[in-house]
């Protein structure tokens, strides 16, 4: 009797316990073990710690005393004073907590000192004035490099709204709506997410969102920018690639850069002819990629476009073979470090679609695969690609094979006229 009377009460807690509940606002996600498992480093910053998911991690001490000092000029040229700026985080807190998918374990002041801090560091390495130009960060590229790779990761994020409601109260005076010229801090994002975005050839004409958009974080941002424009529709299917890009190459399949694409998604097949947006593959595509992808899967789960494209490379390049076909049409840029490039460029897409759930696909995808796999069955495709393969595939051999096609054709000329002359 008194164990049940022991049962009973903690299951009662459990009823008593209020429950950790995802909610809509919820942008900041620890990122699911079946997706991290392939490559945990992708997920975890190297140099510096935003928000709370990764704070207090003794790898990364080192640079909270490099917060500090940003944190201290940040306030030192704000209009609004400490306690103002305090207070203005304190009224935040419910939204801002409810953004993480994590249970959050600090105090809600230890809380809010890790958010005015983080936001102020963020603020000032954005800014590269004077003054941080000075600093060791600028002058360290591969330090600078670091943070900016860190700051795309998505658990290590802050909320947008956060950073402008702070960065619009420090310098309220100073925005152009004050007649000055300080920049928004959506401009700012975007510059920022625009500087780091290199490793995808896009076309500079780019616009910035508007004032009003739902920009969840800098993860969020990147992914804007990569989409840049309104997808394509989606459709309850997967991708069914058949044939990967070398047996595709060898029905005759051209491959071309599209090098006036404004977004990695201006893939197109028309006419045997299949064009991509050039891609930089350098030592950080991998973290960018998997993070994106991350986001996608947690907080965009019908609207996964840029997953979308890394599976219908991946389906493109099941070898080494493939990834050479892609690199030497100019549409993969490897800078990979080593000397195997089309070995890293088809493990990294494949490895990052893997453990990737996915219920429906972008319709102009799912067109274009079904246009290969039609392109590739017509047998005639496959035979005109095997004779000029065979015949045509340098000058010489175009000028003998003509040669050879020209003297039977005057052999069998000389043979029917001499059969007319014994008649």
């Amino acid at each position: 009797m008194e164990n049940e009377d022991h049962v009973t009460m903690e299951l009662q807690a459990l009823l008593d316990k209020q429950p950790l509940i995802q909610t809509k606002r919820c942008s900041i996600y620890k990122v699911p073990d079946q997706i991290r498992e392939t490559n945990v480093k992708a997920y975890i910053p190297t140099v510096v710690s935003i928000g709370p998911l990764h704070h207090g991690d003794p790898r990364l001490q080192k640079m909270e005393d490099h917060k500090l000092l940003y944190y201290k000029h940040f306030i030192q040229r704000s209009n609004a004073s400490l306690s103002e700026l305090v207070s203005c985080v304190r009224w935040l807190e419910p939204q801002i907590s409810a953004c993480y998918s994590e249970k959050i374990d600090l105090t809600v002041d230890e809380f809010l000192k890790v958010i005015l801090v983080d936001s102020a560091f963020i603020i000032e390495f954005l800014f590269e004035d004077e003054w941080t130009k000075g600093d060791i960060i600028f002058s360290q590229q591969w330090l600078r490099n670091q943070i900016n790779s860190d700051l795309i990761l998505l658990e290590n994020q802050l909320p947008f709204f956060v950073l402008e409601k702070i960065y619009n109260l420090a310098f309220a005076s100073m925005l152009p709506n004050g007649g000055h010229e300080f920049p928004s801090f959506t401009l700012l994002d975007f510059a920022f997410a625009f500087s780091v975005s290199f490793t995808f050839t896009i076309n500079k004409i780019l616009k910035p969102p508007p004032h009003d958009s739902s920009i969840l974080h800098f993860t969020d941002m990147f992914r804007y920018l990569l989409l840049k424009q309104q997808p394509s529709g989606r459709k309850d299917a997967s991708l069914a690639l058949g044939r990967c890009a070398s047996e595709l190459a060898e029905a005759g399949v051209k491959f071309i850069v599209n090098k006036s694409s404004s977004s990695m998604l201006d893939l197109e097949f028309k006419n045997g002819t299949l064009t991509i947006p050039p891609i930089q593959v350098e030592d950080g595509t991998e973290i960018w990629l998997r993070n994106v992808v991350a986001l996608e899967q947690c907080h965009y789960p019908k609207q996964h476009y840029i997953t979308d494209y890394v599976r219908f490379l991946g389906h493109l390049m099941n070898t080494n073979k493939d990834a050479g076909v892609l690199i030497k049409a100019g549409i993969i840029d490897c800078i990979v470090g080593g000397g195997n490039y089309e070995s890293s460029v088809a493990k990294l897409f494949n490895d990052v679609r893997k453990n990737i759930l996915v219920t429906d696909t972008n319709v102009d995808f799912l067109q274009i695969c079904n246009d290969l796999n039609g392109y590739y069955k017509n047998p005639w495709h496959r035979m005109m690609a095997t004779l000029r393969g065979d015949y045509f595939a340098t000058p010489w051999k175009a000028a003998g094979s003509i040669a050879a096609i020209v003297l039977l054709i005057l052999t069998v000329i000389q043979t029917v006229c001499s059969i007319l002359q014994v008649k």
